[in-house]
Protein backbone atom coordinates (compact mmCIF):
# COMPACT_ATOMS: atom_id res chain seq x y z
CA UNK A 1 0.00 0.00 0.00
CA UNK A 2 1.42 3.14 -1.00
CA UNK A 3 0.92 5.41 2.48
CA UNK A 4 1.00 8.92 0.40
CA UNK A 5 -1.15 11.84 0.69
CA UNK A 6 -1.24 15.69 -0.01
CA UNK A 7 -1.03 19.06 2.45
CA UNK A 8 -5.18 19.72 3.09
CA UNK A 9 -6.07 22.76 4.89
CA UNK A 10 -8.66 21.84 8.06
CA UNK A 11 -10.53 25.94 7.81
CA UNK A 12 -13.29 23.68 7.13
CA UNK A 13 -12.61 21.58 9.97
CA UNK A 14 -11.14 17.86 10.39
CA UNK A 15 -14.16 16.07 8.88
CA UNK A 16 -14.00 17.82 5.71
CA UNK A 17 -10.08 17.19 5.69
CA UNK A 18 -10.33 13.46 6.24
CA UNK A 19 -13.45 13.51 3.44
CA UNK A 20 -11.15 15.47 0.71
CA UNK A 21 -8.11 13.13 1.57
CA UNK A 22 -10.38 9.80 1.22
CA UNK A 23 -11.80 11.62 -2.36
CA UNK A 24 -8.31 11.76 -3.37
CA UNK A 25 -7.34 8.54 -2.32
CA UNK A 26 -4.78 9.23 -0.26
CA UNK A 27 -3.96 7.49 3.41
CA UNK A 28 -2.50 10.52 5.01
CA UNK A 29 -2.78 14.23 5.24
CA UNK A 30 -0.83 17.03 6.35
CA UNK A 31 -2.42 20.06 7.57
CA UNK A 32 -1.25 23.11 9.79
CA UNK A 33 -1.22 22.81 13.46
CA UNK A 34 -2.32 26.47 13.76
CA UNK A 35 -2.53 29.49 11.28
CA UNK A 36 1.25 29.30 8.99
CA UNK A 37 1.75 32.75 9.01
CA UNK A 38 1.06 33.47 12.41
CA UNK A 39 0.72 32.27 16.07
CA UNK A 40 -3.52 31.91 16.29
CA UNK A 41 -4.96 28.18 17.12
CA UNK A 42 -8.37 27.69 16.29
CA UNK A 43 -10.72 26.24 18.93
CA UNK A 44 -10.82 22.22 19.35
CA UNK A 45 -13.73 21.18 18.22
CA UNK A 46 -14.46 17.42 19.82
CA UNK A 47 -17.11 16.26 18.07
CA UNK A 48 -15.46 17.20 14.80
CA UNK A 49 -12.10 15.10 15.72
CA UNK A 50 -14.06 12.36 16.24
CA UNK A 51 -16.40 12.66 13.29
CA UNK A 52 -12.80 12.25 11.09
CA UNK A 53 -11.07 9.76 13.21
CA UNK A 54 -13.99 7.93 12.71
CA UNK A 55 -13.77 8.36 8.84
CA UNK A 56 -9.72 7.88 8.89
CA UNK A 57 -10.19 4.35 10.65
CA UNK A 58 -12.66 3.09 8.23
CA UNK A 59 -10.45 3.92 5.58
CA UNK A 60 -6.96 2.47 7.51
CA UNK A 61 -5.53 5.85 7.21
CA UNK A 62 -2.08 5.87 8.35
CA UNK A 63 -0.76 8.83 11.11
CA UNK A 64 -1.17 12.35 9.70
CA UNK A 65 1.39 15.25 10.04
CA UNK A 66 0.72 18.32 11.79
CA UNK A 67 2.89 20.84 10.90
CA UNK A 68 4.46 23.22 12.84
CA UNK A 69 3.82 27.22 11.45
CA UNK A 70 6.48 29.20 9.43
CA UNK A 71 6.99 31.70 12.47
CA UNK A 72 8.18 29.15 14.70
CA UNK A 73 11.98 29.57 14.89
CA UNK A 74 13.43 28.11 18.22
CA UNK A 75 17.05 29.28 17.37
CA UNK A 76 16.00 33.13 16.46
CA UNK A 77 19.02 36.00 17.36
CA UNK A 78 15.86 37.38 18.62
CA UNK A 79 14.71 36.30 22.57
CA UNK A 80 11.12 37.34 22.10
CA UNK A 81 10.83 34.95 18.79
CA UNK A 82 12.19 32.30 20.19
CA UNK A 83 10.30 32.39 23.04
CA UNK A 84 7.05 32.88 20.85
CA UNK A 85 8.43 29.96 19.66
CA UNK A 86 8.92 27.52 22.57
CA UNK A 87 5.18 28.84 23.78
CA UNK A 88 3.73 27.59 20.11
CA UNK A 89 5.71 24.51 20.24
CA UNK A 90 5.09 23.29 23.42
CA UNK A 91 1.24 24.34 23.67
CA UNK A 92 1.01 22.59 19.74
CA UNK A 93 2.40 19.09 20.95
CA UNK A 94 -0.52 19.66 24.09
CA UNK A 95 -3.40 20.49 21.38
CA UNK A 96 -2.30 17.33 19.52
CA UNK A 97 -2.87 15.06 22.32
CA UNK A 98 -7.00 15.57 21.20
CA UNK A 99 -6.01 15.37 17.46
CA UNK A 100 -6.30 12.39 15.11
CA UNK A 101 -3.18 10.28 15.67
CA UNK A 102 -0.53 12.49 14.06
CA UNK A 103 3.35 13.53 13.67
CA UNK A 104 4.40 16.85 14.28
CA UNK A 105 6.91 17.99 12.07
CA UNK A 106 8.77 21.79 12.41
CA UNK A 107 11.74 23.57 10.60
CA UNK A 108 14.03 23.69 13.33
CA UNK A 109 14.98 27.13 12.59
CA UNK A 110 17.65 30.00 11.44
CA UNK A 111 20.19 31.12 13.18
CA UNK A 112 21.62 34.07 11.05
CA UNK A 113 25.54 34.73 12.63
CA UNK A 114 24.46 32.55 15.83
CA UNK A 115 26.81 29.71 16.49
CA UNK A 116 25.76 26.72 15.09
CA UNK A 117 26.23 24.67 19.11
CA UNK A 118 24.28 27.59 20.80
CA UNK A 119 21.33 27.69 18.18
CA UNK A 120 21.41 23.61 18.85
CA UNK A 121 20.78 24.32 22.24
CA UNK A 122 18.04 26.95 22.16
CA UNK A 123 15.97 23.79 20.02
CA UNK A 124 16.77 21.14 21.80
CA UNK A 125 15.96 23.08 25.36
CA UNK A 126 12.24 23.80 23.99
CA UNK A 127 12.25 20.27 22.89
CA UNK A 128 13.41 18.46 25.92
CA UNK A 129 11.20 20.75 27.84
CA UNK A 130 8.01 19.68 26.07
CA UNK A 131 9.22 15.95 26.46
CA UNK A 132 9.13 16.81 30.32
CA UNK A 133 5.43 17.84 30.10
CA UNK A 134 4.20 15.06 28.59
CA UNK A 135 3.33 14.33 24.93
CA UNK A 136 1.76 11.75 22.83
CA UNK A 137 3.17 12.41 19.35
CA UNK A 138 6.64 11.77 17.70
CA UNK A 139 8.59 15.09 17.52
CA UNK A 140 10.20 15.23 13.40
CA UNK A 141 12.67 17.46 12.50
CA UNK A 142 12.30 18.52 9.12
CA UNK A 143 15.63 18.54 6.77
CA UNK A 144 15.96 21.64 5.11
CA UNK A 145 16.84 23.11 1.56
CA UNK A 146 20.27 25.50 3.18
CA UNK A 147 18.58 28.20 2.39
CA UNK A 148 20.51 31.50 4.20
CA UNK A 149 21.14 30.57 8.43
CA UNK A 150 19.04 27.70 8.24
CA UNK A 151 19.65 24.97 10.46
CA UNK A 152 18.92 20.90 9.95
CA UNK A 153 20.39 21.19 5.75
CA UNK A 154 22.94 18.66 6.53
CA UNK A 155 22.15 15.42 8.36
CA UNK A 156 25.33 16.28 10.80
CA UNK A 157 23.12 19.13 11.51
CA UNK A 158 19.71 16.85 12.63
CA UNK A 159 22.00 14.50 14.34
CA UNK A 160 23.74 17.58 16.54
CA UNK A 161 19.77 17.98 17.42
CA UNK A 162 19.00 14.73 18.24
CA UNK A 163 22.08 14.21 20.39
CA UNK A 164 20.73 17.12 22.54
CA UNK A 165 17.52 15.89 23.38
CA UNK A 166 17.30 13.60 26.18
CA UNK A 167 14.42 11.17 25.14
CA UNK A 168 14.90 10.46 21.79
CA UNK A 169 12.28 7.67 21.58
CA UNK A 170 10.21 10.66 21.15
CA UNK A 171 12.08 11.99 17.85
CA UNK A 172 11.94 11.59 14.50
CA UNK A 173 13.30 12.88 10.96
CA UNK A 174 11.36 14.10 7.93
CA UNK A 175 13.12 14.37 4.70
CA UNK A 176 12.06 16.43 1.77
CA UNK A 177 13.26 15.37 -1.68
CA UNK A 178 12.94 19.15 -3.07
CA UNK A 179 14.98 19.97 0.20
CA UNK A 180 17.78 17.10 -0.07
CA UNK A 181 18.29 18.16 -3.66
CA UNK A 182 18.67 21.91 -3.13
CA UNK A 183 20.71 20.69 -0.04
CA UNK A 184 23.41 19.43 -2.01
CA UNK A 185 22.08 15.26 -1.41
CA UNK A 186 22.02 13.82 -5.17
CA UNK A 187 18.91 11.98 -5.33
CA UNK A 188 18.56 11.70 -8.58
CA UNK A 189 22.18 9.63 -9.54
CA UNK A 190 23.41 8.41 -6.03
CA UNK A 191 20.24 7.89 -3.63
CA UNK A 192 21.55 4.61 -2.36
CA UNK A 193 24.83 6.62 -1.36
CA UNK A 194 22.23 9.37 0.07
CA UNK A 195 20.69 6.77 1.96
CA UNK A 196 23.75 5.16 3.22
CA UNK A 197 25.00 8.29 4.40
CA UNK A 198 21.75 9.39 5.92
CA UNK A 199 22.60 5.37 7.84
CA UNK A 200 25.48 6.13 9.26
CA UNK A 201 25.33 9.73 10.82
CA UNK A 202 21.48 9.88 11.67
CA UNK A 203 19.99 6.09 11.62
CA UNK A 204 17.19 4.66 9.88
CA UNK A 205 15.33 4.10 12.47
CA UNK A 206 14.93 7.79 13.11
CA UNK A 207 13.17 8.32 9.77
CA UNK A 208 9.30 8.53 10.06
CA UNK A 209 8.50 10.37 7.13
CA UNK A 210 8.90 12.77 3.37
CA UNK A 211 7.68 14.93 1.82
CA UNK A 212 7.40 14.18 -2.32
CA UNK A 213 8.39 17.81 -4.14
CA UNK A 214 9.84 17.96 -7.06
CA UNK A 215 12.17 21.06 -7.24
CA UNK A 216 12.93 24.42 -9.28
CA UNK A 217 16.20 24.63 -9.07
CA UNK A 218 19.63 22.33 -9.52
CA UNK A 219 20.96 20.45 -7.38
CA UNK A 220 23.23 22.42 -4.27
CA UNK A 221 21.17 25.88 -5.44
CA UNK A 222 20.24 25.82 -1.80
CA UNK A 223 16.28 27.59 -2.40
CA UNK A 224 13.47 26.21 -1.39
CA UNK A 225 11.37 26.20 -4.34
CA UNK A 226 8.56 22.49 -4.90
CA UNK A 227 7.92 22.06 -8.48
CA UNK A 228 4.62 19.89 -9.14
CA UNK A 229 5.49 15.93 -9.81
CA UNK A 230 7.63 15.24 -13.06
CA UNK A 231 7.83 19.17 -13.85
CA UNK A 232 11.30 20.15 -11.70
CA UNK A 233 14.49 19.52 -11.96
CA UNK A 234 14.55 16.38 -10.02
CA UNK A 235 11.82 14.40 -12.35
CA UNK A 236 9.56 12.11 -12.62
CA UNK A 237 11.76 8.99 -13.10
CA UNK A 238 13.87 10.23 -9.89
CA UNK A 239 11.13 10.87 -7.86
CA UNK A 240 9.36 7.07 -8.83
CA UNK A 241 12.96 5.41 -7.31
CA UNK A 242 12.67 7.29 -4.02
CA UNK A 243 9.09 6.31 -3.29
CA UNK A 244 9.61 2.74 -4.72
CA UNK A 245 13.32 3.05 -2.22
CA UNK A 246 12.99 -0.14 0.42
CA UNK A 247 13.54 2.72 2.91
CA UNK A 248 11.01 5.24 1.99
CA UNK A 249 8.07 2.30 0.81
CA UNK A 250 6.82 1.94 4.44
CA UNK A 251 6.91 5.81 5.12
CA UNK A 252 4.33 8.29 5.30
CA UNK A 253 4.39 10.20 2.28
CA UNK A 254 2.86 13.32 1.45
CA UNK A 255 2.88 16.00 -1.09
CA UNK A 256 3.42 19.58 -0.45
CA UNK A 257 3.68 20.00 -4.15
CA UNK A 258 2.16 23.89 -5.98
CA UNK A 259 -1.37 22.20 -6.55
CA UNK A 260 -4.90 22.44 -5.38
CA UNK A 261 -6.96 19.38 -4.67
CA UNK A 262 -7.61 18.00 -8.24
CA UNK A 263 -3.60 18.26 -8.86
CA UNK A 264 -2.86 16.40 -5.89
CA UNK A 265 -5.05 13.76 -6.83
CA UNK A 266 -3.86 13.58 -10.24
CA UNK A 267 -0.46 12.88 -8.51
CA UNK A 268 -1.09 10.28 -6.41
CA UNK A 269 -2.91 8.34 -8.90
CA UNK A 270 0.43 8.94 -10.91
CA UNK A 271 2.72 7.36 -8.10
CA UNK A 272 0.71 4.62 -7.47
CA UNK A 273 0.43 3.60 -11.34
CA UNK A 274 4.07 3.67 -10.70
CA UNK A 275 4.45 2.03 -7.50
CA UNK A 276 5.90 -1.67 -7.44
CA UNK A 277 3.65 -3.00 -4.81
Amino acid sequence: MLNIGAHISIAGGFEKAAQVAVEMKAKTFQYFSRNPRGGAAKEIDEHDIAQATKILQEHDFVPLIAHAPYTLNLCSVQQHVREFGDMIFREDLQRLKKMPPSYYVFHPGSRKDMPLEEAVDFITATINVAIEDGIDNLILLEGMSGKGSEVGATFEELRLILDGVVDQSRMGVCLDTCHMYSAGYDIVNRLDDVFEEFDRVVGFNYLKAVHINDSMHPLGAKKDRHAKIGEGTIGLEAIVAFVNHPVVRPLVKVLETPNDEAGYAAEIELLKQHYRS
